[in-house]
């Protein structure tokens, strides 16, 4: 299961970015963020996030054990 997400929280001992630092092994599959959510109503950016996502998960043996992968 590939998590999709808009979360950038780094602070605390319960942020995702903890939790993947903390749980994450080499086998781990990543964790996509998506990098500015704010533009997700522009038509070309979504593409892009959307492209970039495909990318990945056609070649996702190559991003196991990464953590966290930004798009676009």
């Amino acid at each position: 299961m590939i998590i999709l997400t808009a979360n950038r929280n780094m602070k605390g001992d319960d942020s995702l970015e903890q939790v993947i630092r903390e749980n994450s092994t080499l086998t781990s599959l990543p964790i996509v963020t998506i990098g500015n959510k704010e533009r997700l109503d522009e038509q070309n950016y979504r593409e892009r996030c959307a492209s970039r996502l495909v990318e990945i998960l056609f070649d996702i043996d190559n991003y196991t054990g990464v953590g966290r992968i930004y798009i676009p």
